[in-house]
């Protein structure tokens, strides 16, 4: 089901907001599609505005990982999400969004990109 994310119809005091025009495509959000940690890779291309395009990692096996002590980034498997601040759930979920601790060979890693956008996780290294 499609998220509407047009004016409301209501002021916060209660009042009416009198409509200038009807709902219009381009006010409605695009379907909450999560990136999860399995045995193989998946993306999946959608179109935005202007024609341009966009790519979502719905599954994922590896990241590039950066490590500042070295400077140099490695692609390595990931193993868990241990904390994401977007959602506590999501850790049980194993869903990764930008922010979120991921366990990976190298150590513990916070994500830099947005998987559900760039089609890819980047990560630094903590500690």
């Amino acid at each position: 089901m499609a998220l509407w994310q047009g004016k409301s119809k209501r002021k916060r005091t209660g009042g009416r907001y009198r409509p200038i025009r009807k709902k219009r495509k381009f006010e409605i959000a695009p379907e909450v599609q999560f990136t999860v940690i399995t045995d193989e890779r998946n993306t999946k291309g959608y179109r935005t505005r202007g024609d341009n395009k966009k790519m979502r990692l719905m599954t994922v096996v590896r990241a590039n990982v950066f490590d500042p002590k070295s400077g140099k980034v490695r692609n390595t498997k990931i193993q868990t999400v241990k904390s994401n601040p977007a959602n506590p759930n999501y850790v049980q979920r194993n869903i990764i969004t930008k922010g979120a601790m991921i366990q990976t060979e190298l150590g513990l890693a916070r994500v830099t990109s947005r998987p559900g956008q760039d089609g890819i996780i980047n990560a630094v290294l903590v500690g």
